[in-house]
């Protein structure tokens, strides 16, 4: 069977496993009572396992082993909870993702986790003895599965069976059944295993339990009781068949051997403990309870959700934008035609378009909760290596923006955290000293706004140090002493995104490595959205990004300068204006217009894309007031055209370093409008 088409799905679950994992330990680690978490990180690791051995990767099916192994015996109490067992398996969860990412950067998953290894299995002998005197009898029940069933105990029913088939001339055979170490699908071969038995006579008994098998909760080998007529090497014959069985041993079961039950101490304990596991454990489904889950109503909702490659969708957003290409290219047509029925046409396939656009768009949105999902354990081992105590916040992390723009935020985000916890919060002892927690707070917050997402990181640290700033900006030579004596609080918390800069008086593996946040700014902005701080010292910091929710269709204004069109982000703008000669000033030899009260440096576009002069120029200057941040800026333009929806275009490597320029578009009438990049301009 080829697995590889099964890879994208594994690597995909496997991430999703591990998620949960790392959010449930850190729950479990608030609330170590709880042991519904455990369960539902056991159950996270089991699967891990059972798709790891089922797509070959040995090391990672054995380090999850491992590691269910501690989650089992945490979850029968027979391990206390500590902080060094939770250091551990968040190693070991480390390692998995390593792991995991490895494969889906094509390579084998392959990893040297004997330290980790050794040391969950140092955790797991330590610390899983039972008390003296119960520990002995817990042996004998919990017997290894290569242990014949006949040690272990048959019930009233299950004796009665085997003494009748005795009288009727049945022989009753246990059939200890191993599985070849490279075995993928287990579960598969037990079925297999016992189709052939039930052929041959009937099934009483099985170690473990069926329900175990069929969840591939064993090793390498389990006991199966037949009683048939069939002979012994007839049994042996037959099971060996079956792909993948190594080994199959038949030995005849003497009935007179077997203990109804054991003592009452035993007793006791095995039904104190199929009850605790009764409570702790995900019971699997029989045939009829799985049919009637698959007919509830949350069971149908369920499965109405599918899995897509984003590669389809952005194929299914390319033939969308040549779509709208061709719409805008229609209403053009009709509007030159002035055909009523062509435009009533042209009309209804606008509204048809609108709502496929909406559609087409939100399936490419996914939560931000994505990203913000690998910050929780990120921050926990930072605060540990940095012995500060920090508690992380999330709000909104169900904001949805596009998968594209989701895939670059990581990131910038990233960066960010780390300077918060490195720079912003402080050691427990001085915030103590200046009358604040211990444990300092870091929130991250998502939400929308019009057709932006903005993502918030704000924390209670120590704020931005203003003389520092300014001493490091001079020595860098980024502002000069005489401008420094001018800038405001604001002007001075925006040097930090300066090239290169750093506050750091030791460069740390966490932050200040002398790459400063200078990109985290040209990250951003790379992606059409605006990052500004605010900050107050001795009081924390707040870091505000701006992002479109999307980047491949956007609104725009057209305009014209001479006879050539372009297109500026409706995001941008603030307003537009049409000012007379007269009322341009001059300041700083640069030409500027009082626009509300404000001084607006005015930008000649003709001028800065150097645009061939056909059209006289007119008394009055058409001007459209844009903003980054809170710099402004008029263009001045020959004429508007209108608002419209446009398809984002890139021009490629070869003309990547146009300046102020974004992209381009296909018109309406067929000419190619460029994108103005405002940001670029106003910088």
């Amino acid at each position: 069977m080829d697995l590889n088409q099964y890879l994208e799905v594994f690597i995909e679950e496997s991430k999703e496993h591990l998620q949960t994992c790392s959010e449930q330990l850190l729950e479990l680690e608030k609330h170590p009572q709880d042991i519904g978490i455990v369960n539902e990180i056991f159950r996270s690791a089991h699967t891990l396992k059972g798709m790891s051995a089922t797509m070959g990767y040995e090391d990672l099916a054995n380090l999850t082993h491992k590691m269910e192994n501690i989650l089992d015996e945490i979850r029968n109490e027979k391990i206390q909870l500590s902080s060094e067992i939770f250091d551990v398996i968040f190693l070991a969860v480390d390692d998995l993702e390593a792991m995991v990412m490895s494969i889906a950067e094509g390579g084998n998953g392959k990893r040297d986790v004997s330290e980790v290894v050794a040391k969950l299995e140092m955790i797991e002998n330590g610390e899983s003895l039972l008390s003296v005197g119960i520990a002995e009898v817990a042996a004998a029940v919990e017997m290894p599965i290569s242990e014949s069933i006949a040690k272990s105990v048959y019930d009233e029913f299950e004796l009665t069976v085997l003494q009748q088939s005795k009288e009727q001339g049945f022989e009753s055979y246990e059939i200890k059944v191993s599985l070849r170490e490279d075995c993928l699908l287990k579960g598969a071969r037990v079925f297999m295993v016992f189709e052939v038995l039930e052929k041959l006579g009937e099934v009483i008994k099985s170690a473990p339990s069926v329900d175990k098998l069929e969840e591939e909760q064993f090793d390498q080998s389990f006991c199966v009781t037949v009683v048939t007529k069939v002979s012994v090497e007839a049994l042996q014959k037959k099971v060996m068949k079956v792909s993948e069985v190594d080994e199959v041993i038949v030995s005849k079961l003497d009935l007179s051997e077997l203990r109804v039950a054991i003592n009452e101490e035993v007793h006791k304990l095995t039904t104190n403990k199929e009850d605790q596991e009764s409570k702790n454990e995900p019971t699997v489904p029989s045939a009829s309870s799985k049919d009637e889950k698959m007919n509830h109503p949350s069971s149908k909702q369920h499965n109405k959700t599918i899995r897509v490659n984003i590669d389809r969708l952005d194929v299914l957003m390319n033939l969308f934008e040549e779509l709208v290409i061709d719409r805008g290219r229609l209403e053009q047509i009709s509007k030159e035609l002035e055909n009523t029925e062509l435009d009533e046409t042209v009309e209804r396939m606008s509204r048809v378009t609108g709502d496929l656009q909406n559609i087409i768009l939100n399936m490419r949105m996914v939560p931000v909760e994505t990203v913000f999902n690998r910050f929780p354990k990120m921050v926990r081992t930072l605060t540990r290596d940095l012995h500060k105590k920090v508690a992380l916040e999330i709000y909104g992390a169900e904001t949805e923006l596009d998968r594209t723009v989701i895939d670059e935020i990581g990131d910038p985000i990233v960066h960010l955290l780390r300077n918060a916890l490195d720079h912003g919060i402080e050691m427990p002892e001085v915030r103590k000293a200046n009358g604040k927690p211990e444990e300092g707070t870091v929130m991250l917050k998502a939400y929308h706004s019009g057709n932006h997402v903005f993502i918030e990181l704000k924390d209670d640290g120590a704020g931005i140090n203003r003389e520092k700033v300014l001493k490091k900006a001079i020595a860098n030579q980024v502002i000069t002493e005489q401008l420094a004596a001018t800038l405001t609080d604001k002007q001075v918390n925006e040097l930090i995104f300066a090239s290169g800069f750093s506050t750091a008086d030791q460069i740390s593996d966490v932050s200040g490595r002398g790459v400063g946040l200078d990109v985290v700014k040209s990250k951003i902005e790379a992606l059409g959205g605006v990052v500004s701080i605010d900050s107050v010292e001795g009081k924390g910091s707040d870091f505000l990004i701006q992002l479109p929710l999307t980047l491949s269709i956007i609104s725009v204004m057209l305009v014209e300068i001479q006879q050539e069109k372009y297109a500026i982000p409706l995001s941008s703008i603030i307003e537009t204006a049409i000012i007379n000669k007269t009322d341009i000033m001059n300041g700083h030899n640069q030409q500027v217009i009082d626009f509300r009260g404000k001084v607006l440096p005015l930008l000649f576009l003709k001028d800065i894309f150097e645009v061939p002069e056909t059209i006289d120029e007119d008394e009055y200057y058409s001007v459209i007031i844009v903003r980054k941040g809170d710099k402004m800026a008029g263009l001045v333009v020959d004429s508007f055209i209108g608002q419209q929806e446009i398809v984002l275009k890139s021009l490629g490597n070869y003309l990547s370093s146009a300046f102020a320029i974004s992209g381009a578009t296909i018109l309406g009438d067929g000419q190619v409008a460029l994108i103005i990049d405002c940001n670029a301009l106003i910088k």
